[in-house]
């Protein structure tokens, strides 16, 4: 066997150049590219690899380790797991940056490898510049805080480890049921230090997507579940999306008459015109959704991981009478709410399922439809949501006053609410962009109103509901789709939290469109504050003598070389659409929009820890009403 003497990065790049994914008779390189902010742990090691020879990885210079891991977890979510970027980051903040990155994968199921730099193998610098020391261990370092936010961690501390901790962070990666972050840490010695590779190491290597077919115990089973049932409801989840069964759903559905209803990662599987798609399901649902689960008997989980939102902190359905039926390629999901379980790709098994259905029909007749039209009478409503300084309307909410909806309508200078600015959005971007959006008010509403109209052109973060994550991975959907116009609706206070990749956009030209909706403050944790008794406390952006906010975000991008954009009215937002669809740049279109005005309830509740002791009797009534609550809430 033939050998070939490479540093251990050099050993890296040359086997991430040789990844390659079969799905469905097609093969393709699984690796695009990979980040980096190069320092000291980094920057000689696997700096110097890139440099002397990348392959046809395709290396960008990122502005802030979380940011530049997230445009690389929105790129992949956006190729639906089938191609990924890596990450590389010097040690010590370089490294602890990535947590929130990590975690963010790892909720969300989706891969990415991260090679963050490390300390000393030798030890004989200890400590180095940014080493942390524990008295307990020499071996803990700062990559040991993303043990818990990894789906596979390792640590290399000789040349020859590298081969072993590879092959199984592709394994976990290119597994559907256990897809998530992968982190290797590499002992900056250790990257530059030389080795004899086999060469057979280096050869082409193929990790197959194969699509696991159900047993016919489980396909027997989950049809004699669906002819018994009365209402089944169909919750699509994103792995009925990754899994592309987008046609065999909507042919069940509409064959035997099953509404479908989505999760945040599920959404825009299939498009919002197929006359049974009723929309998000839960917290952030619609009415309709939420009204369809209440009346459900069966419900056939496919790819979900029944978050919290989902199921309305588990009081979204009737658990007196409804079962569960569970489609997942993970088993530990497949188990949840007691479910009949299918260990098996979505796909394969809606198409195996479908011949054993013949001749059933559901028992919703016409409520499929009459739910849908009265959802979109309340989104027309929505749309056309108007504030005045005289007379204060309902949808403004939570306890504030006119007094205080006045001083917001004057400082920001907009009389704008929330859902008739994004629905405006929504009506003037064209179809095929691609929406993203992560935390705050902003997922609720996305969920709700924002109508997609072709398949996979909405990338919503909400498993992790990570701030910083919005404008990021606007870049990382570029990336996945350079021909799309990409549009990154995001809060200012999440703004604030992280857009250092906007540069990267714009400093690569890969154009992105931010869309800002400025309301001054944390919106939705001021609700979810005053939902529950509590005042407004720390979560509107005031200053010292309690004046509010009103920064100039528009001239902040227009620094970094973005087309800029202020929008006051519903009118301006318009001409700011189309004039940005026009330009090459990344552009920013800045919203004034007034609190209060984002969507909310529409039968869903979710279990928040509300103090059991209080002096506020508004706070006593919250616990008391919580209490309640969780009296018909289920348990596991």
């Amino acid at each position: 066997m033939g050998k070939i003497r490479l540093t251990t990065a050099q050993a890296l790049i040359k086997f991430l150049n040789q990844q390659y994914l079969h799905v469905d008779g097609e093969e393709f390189p699984f690796v695009e590219g990979i980040f980096t902010v190069f320092g000291h742990g980094n920057v000689l090691g696997i700096g110097q690899a890139l440099e002397q020879d990348p392959g046809h990885l395709k290396v960008f210079q990122g502005k802030n380790e979380q940011g530049m891991a997230h445009a690389a977890i929105a790129y992949s979510k956006q190729m639906l797991r089938r191609k990924i970027f890596a990450v590389t980051t010097s040690v010590g903040p370089g490294s602890a940056n990535l947590a929130a990155a990590a975690g963010t994968a790892l909720a969300n199921n989706i891969p990415v490898l991260l090679i963050p730099g490390d300390t000393f193998a030798t030890r004989q610098p200890d400590p180095v510049l940014q080493q942390v020391e524990h008295e307990y261990s020499l071996a803990v370092t700062t990559n040991d805080a993303l043990k818990p936010v990894s789906r596979y961690w390792d640590r290399v501390t000789r040349p020859e480890q590298l081969m072993s901790t590879l092959i199984r962070a592709f394994e976990v990666m290119t597994d559907p049921g256990k897809a998530g972050p992968a982190t290797i840490c590499i002992a900056q010695d250790v990257e530059g230090e030389a080795f004899d590779f086999d060469e057979q190491f280096f050869r082409k290597r193929v990790h197959y997507l194969d699509r696991k077919a159900p047993s016919e115990r489980e396909l027997k089973g989950a049809a004699a579940l669906i002819k018994a049932s009365k209402k089944p409801l169909i919750l699509v989840g994103g792995g009925a999306k990754y899994a592309g069964a987008r046609d065999i759903l909507m042919e069940i559905s509409e064959r035997h008459n099953i509404p479908l209803v989505e999760t945040q990662a599920g959404k825009a599987t299939v498009e919002c015109t197929f006359k049974n798609n009723l929309g998000g399901m839960g917290i952030t649902g619609t009415l309709a959704a939420n009204k369809a689960a209440r009346q459900a008997d069966l419900v056939i989980g496919v790819g979900t991981r029944y978050t919290d939102f989902a199921t309305s902190s588990k009081t979204a359905f009737d658990f007196e009478k409804a079962k569960f039926l569970n489609i997942n390629v993970s088993r530990m999901q497949a188990y949840k709410l007691d479910a009949f379980q299918i260990v098996a790709d979505a796909k394969t098994t809606l198409e195996q399922l479908a011949p054993l259905l013949e001749r059933y029909e559901s028992e919703f007749g016409s409520t499929i439809a009459e739910l849908k039209n009265e959802w979109e009478a309340e989104r027309k409503r929505l749309s056309q949501i108007t504030f005045s300084r005289e007379n204060f309307v309902p949808e403004i909410k939570h306890h504030f006053t006119q007094e205080t909806l006045n001083e917001y309508a004057d400082t920001l200078n907009t009389e704008l609410a929330q859902t008739t600015a994004l629905i405006a959005v929504n009506d003037a971007v064209d179809p095929e962009s691609i929406i993203i959006t992560s935390a705050g008010s902003l997922p609720g509403d996305v969920q709700r109103i924002w109508n997609p109209t072709v398949p996979n052109t909405y990338n919503v973060e909400y498993g992790y509901s990570c701030m910083g994550y919005e404008v990021s991975g606007a870049l990382g959907i570029k990336l996945a789709a350079p021909d799309k116009e990409v549009y990154s609706l995001v809060g200012d206070g999440s703004f604030l939290m992280l857009h250092s990749e906007l540069v990267t956009a714009i400093q690569y030209g890969k154009k992105i469109n931010v869309v800002l909706f400025d309301n001054s403050g944390f919106g939705c944790i001021n609700n979810l504050q005053m939902d529950n008794g509590g005042d407004s406390y720390f979560t509107e952006f005031r200053t010292y003598d309690n004046k509010i906010l009103n920064i100039d975000y528009a001239k902040v991008a227009e620094g970094y070389g973005a087309k800029t954009y202020r929008v006051h009215t519903l009118e301006q937002l318009k001409e700011a659409i189309e004039d940005a669809k026009k330009q090459r740049v990344s552009t920013l279109i800045e919203i004034k929009v007034l609190p209060k005005t984002m969507t909310d309830g529409y039968e869903s509740w979710w279990n928040v820890g509300v103090a059991e002791v209080s002096e506020k009797e508004s706070i006593q009534k919250a616990y008391q009403e919580r209490q309640q609550k969780l009296e018909t809430a289920k348990q596991y």
